[in-house]
Order: structure tokens, then C-alpha cells, then sequence
């Protein structure tokens, strides 16, 4: 059936009408990346200052030789923490969005965990339980009847750091309970603008691998660290204080790839629009051109007629 030119005429008004939309989308995610990769950048001097001295403690053999008390004034218990156990059950946090129009984003993180699973437990689902961080990778996760230990929906746009306290303690406290003994965070790493990568991070129970990720080769490092007042007062502030900038750190890592995502998903749709566009205007007006020349010669064949 051919298309007819009010048809034509609709179709190129409701498409500029989304692309003036998809555009705006694209402003908004823009706005939200430029302020979020603002206060990552500022909260990485502090990541990654615990993250080295977490890694000095543990060269330092302060970890591995600490027998502390049952729990910190904190909450945390930082016998449980730093105490490895036999992996009987792994939890992993994946986070991913609360929304769509995200692009590639969240299959791209729910396809490697699938692979993740499949590597690591075959099809056994009794081996690993899941904290869902964000409602795409919940709702996924649920339908396809894998456990959930806890989910947390609602992340907003520019993390705060209280937005991550009881979801730690909600971890902890599972861990503690031995819900699980080991937790890995999986997300997308923010790249650039244009690019994420997948990544898994082990966070529970603190192991001496937290040295090795600091590249603590320096020989001063293993030499045993001089504590004041105690082991266990600095332990009791600085575990606590790893877990959660770790946690944070990732959630923050992850909504900055969502927020790029979102922007390059809605300029590649006001880029498709602006084309679809282009390409109607050209039917139209191909169409229009035609029904001219066929007046034209409707006009001239009645004059001929009358003659």
C-alpha cells in the first residue's frame, strides 16, 4: 500500500517529537555523568589511600596474626572479617540499574554473570546466593529462580556514601551468619565515555591478596608495623572503613558506566532519528513531486480533450 503524504507528514513530526526527547535524555545523562565523575574522582584519593593502608597491615603480617575480640564497637565483626573459612557458598553483589534505556549496559553484565556461574558452579544453584544492587539484575535473577540473599533497588544518580551504610551491614551481618563465605563484587567499570568493562572484585573474608592488588613489593613493608594504642582499636576503625569505601567505590564506578551508557544510547537514538528523518523528508517530498507531475498531466490531458 503506498504511503500517503499526510501519513508521511505524521510520522516525520511524531519521530522529531522523540528525537527532541531522546535528546534531552541525552543533556540529562550528560549533566549527571560530568557531576558524578567529579565526586569519584575526588573519592578515588581516599579509596585508594585505605585500600594501601589495608595493604600495609596485611605486609605487614598485623592481619594474619590478629585473634581480636568477637565484634567492633562498629558493628562489624572484625573476627569474621578477616577470617578465612571453607567456601562452602559464594555470594555475589551484581549491580546494575534501577531503570532501562541504559543501552548495552545491564545485559552486558547479566550475560558474564551467567558465564560467571556457569564457569565457577556448572548448574548447581545451591552453590552461590546473589545481592542484587539495583531492580534490572533483581527482576532477572528472580525469574530465573536464582536465590537472592538481599537486594537493594533505588541508587540514586550521585551515590552518598550513607546510601551504602545498611547495605553493609546487611552484608556483614550475612556473612557473619554464614549465609555465605566469600563475596565478590561484580559491575561494569567505568572506561570513558564510550567504553565499560566488566569486573569482579573479592571483597570477604580480607585475604593477603589486598596486598598483592597494591603492588606492596617494597621491602619496609614487611616489616612489622609499631601500633598505637592497639591492634584491635585499629583494626576496629580501619576494616569497617575498607569494606564500605570498597562497596561505595563500586557502586559509584558503576553508576558513572550507567550514566555514559545512558548518554551514548540516547545520542545514538537522536542520531537515528535525525536520519530517519532526513530519509522521510526525502520520501515526502519524492511523493509530493509525483503528485504534482500527475496533476500536471491530468490538467494537460483534459485541456488536450476539450480541443
Amino acid at each position: 500500500m503506498v504511503e500517503s503524504l499526510m501519513d508521511i507528514k505524521h510520522r516525520i513530526a511524531s519521530t522529531r517529537k522523540t528525537g527532541q526527547i531522546t535528546h534531552a535524555m541525552q543533556m540529562v545523562s550528560g549533566s549527571k555523568l560530568m557531576q558524578i565523575e567529579k565526586s569519584s574522582a575526588a573519592y578515588q584519593l581516599y579509596e585508594q589511600k585505605i585500600k594501601e593502608t589495608m595493604g600495609h597491615l596485611v605486609a605487614s603480617k598485623i592481619i594474619s596474626s590478629y585473634s581480636g575480640a568477637e565484634s567492633s564497637k562498629s558493628g562489624l565483626s572484625l573476627d569474621q572479617l578477616l577470617k578465612s573459612r571453607p567456601v562452602k557458598k559464594t555470594a555475589y553483589m551484581v549491580i546494575t540499574s534501577d531503570r532501562g534505556l541504559v543501552g548495552s549496559y545491564n545485559s552486558t553484565i547479566l550475560k558474564a554473570m551467567m558465564e560467571l556461574f556457569t564457569k565457577n558452579h556448572g548448574n548447581d544453584k545451591s552453590q552461590f546466593t546473589i545481592i542484587a544492587i539495583g531492580g534490572t539484575g533483581a527482576d532477572f535473577f528472580k525469574k530465573r529462580g536464582y536465590d537472592l540473599a538481599y537486594e537493594y533497588r533505588g541508587v540514586e544518580d550521585v551515590p552518598t556514601f550513607e546510601t551504602i551504610s545498611n547495605l553493609v551491614q546487611a552484608c556483614v551481618e550475612l556473612f557473619d551468619d554464614g549465609a555465605f563465605d566469600r563475596l565478590v563484587l561484580c559491575h561494569n567499570h567505568h572506561v570513558n565515555s564510550l567504553t565499560s568493562a566488566f569486573t569482579t572484585d573479592e571483597l570477604l573474608p580480607i585475604s593477603t591478596d589486598v596486598a598483592d592488588a597494591n603492588d606492596l613489593e617494597h621491602p619496609k613493608l614487611l616489616e612489622e608495623y609499631i601500633v598505637d594504642p592497639s591492634v584491635e582499636t585499629v583494626l576496629e576503625k580501619v576494616v569497617p572503613q575498607y569494606v564500605e569505601s570498597i562497596v561505595f567505590g563500586s557502586i559509584m564506578d558503576a553508576k558513572t558506566a550507567e550514566h555514559a551508557a545512558s548518554m551514548t544510547a540516547m545520542r545514538t537514538a537522536t542520531d537515528n532519528a535525525d536520519d530517519l528523518i532526513a530519509d522521510l523528508s526525502l520520501k515526502y517530498n519524492r511523493a509530493r513531486q509525483s503528485q504534482i507531475t500527475t496533476e500536471i498531466t491530468e490538467i494537460i490531458s483534459g485541456a488536450a480533450a476539450l480541443e
